[in-house]
């Protein structure tokens, strides 16, 4: 009886610890993502801003896309290039805040992971959890400056078809979003590709 109670008491304990460092695994995890979530915020917040006060000024048909030279090649109506802005500003959103609370409602034989046994067990969800909560609310913030970047190139073009935006200026934009989800993919891959007890072996 008393060895039956005793390990009782251990597994209280453990459960208990277990709790505890799960519940702040996901505060830490609220905390890293707090910033690209601010910042998403901040973007919206200057979109909802600045883009209205450009649509009267705007002509009824806009150019919607531009070739490698800057060239307009494609035209919208004014109504559908804004209904766009906002139809990617919520993809964006999705990316940023839905995705990893997609993944965390998954059952983990639908997860495709690296090493997903032990990264999805019991006691490392919440660390894994936290992780790709704050890894992608960088990314959909990344995607959402992009948008705005991309949307004002195509507005200011408009304003002034004579006197375009450089062209270059989207290139090398387009360059540090490709260098960011680069870096975006190796790092994720870094952090699951290869378990703790692996990297020690190696």
């Amino acid at each position: 009886m008393q060895l039956w109670t005793n390990r009782f008491a251990s597994q209280v304990r453990f459960f208990r610890r277990h709790r505890g460092a799960s519940a702040s695994l996901e505060r830490r995890g609220y905390m890293d993502s707090r910033l690209p979530k601010l910042s998403f915020v901040a973007l919206a917040v200057y979109s909802v801003i600045h883009f209205p006060s450009y649509y009267s000024q705007l002509p009824d048909v806009v150019a919607s896309h531009f070739n490698g030279r800057g060239i307009p090649n494609g035209w919208q109506s004014k109504p559908a290039f804004f209904t766009v802005f906002v139809g990617v500003s919520v993809l964006a959103a999705v990316i940023g805040f839905g995705i990893s609370r997609i993944i965390s409602a998954l059952p983990p034989q639908l997860i495709n992971l690296p090493n997903k046994q032990y990264w999805l067990a019991p006691d490392r969800l919440a660390e894994t959890q936290a992780f790709l909560n704050n890894y992608f609310a960088w990314f959909g913030w990344a995607v959402f400056l992009i948008i705005i970047l991309t949307f004002d190139y195509a507005i200011k073009s408009n304003l002034d078809p004579q006197n375009r935006p450089d062209i270059s200026r989207m290139w090398y934009i387009l360059a540090g979003f490709l260098a960011f989800v680069a870096v975006w993919i190796i790092r994720l891959l870094t952090r699951f590709l290869r378990t703790p007890q692996e990297k020690v072996r190696s």
